[in-house]
């Protein structure tokens, strides 16, 4: 039996923290921040202070290159510290946390409903820097 793309993300959702952006709201100044679209995407709009991985080259970026995007971020080095990913709806991001906590990251939050909820959330973008 072959498995779809929603398949993969309905069973990574089993086995991630996934919370709400309202759960988050007032901790996103103090937690690293991935998000995990192409960078055409993240520069539409992105959640101020966020380091763009594509989901793509994540595995290989956040395991060889603690300057990513040329921002130096010694957070990605501290396998303990909070790591929240994100991309457009959530479905990147939760394969995305699970393939973090497979190469040893041991906390990492997804936010549910992506960019889309924060925004409906009234949690504002940025289109500046990281």
């Amino acid at each position: 039996m072959s498995l779809t793309a929603a398949d993969l993300v309905a069973r990574a959702r089993q086995s991630i923290r996934e919370v709400k952006p309202a759960e988050l709201r007032d901790r996103l100044a103090a937690t690293t921040l991935i998000d995990v679209r192409e960078p055409a995407e993240f520069a539409t709009g992105h959640l101020p202070g966020a380091v763009n991985i594509p989901r793509g080259m994540l595995e290989f970026e956040i395991s060889t290159n603690p300057h990513v995007g040329g921002v130096t971020d010694p957070a990605l080095a501290d396998r303990n510290r909070p790591l929240v990913v994100y991309c457009l709806s959530g479905g990147r991001a939760a394969l995305s946390a699970v393939a973090l906590q497979e190469l040893g990251y041991g906390n990492v939050i997804s936010i549910q409903g992506g960019v889309r909820a924060c925004v409906e959330a009234g949690i504002a973008l940025t289109t500046h820097g990281t």
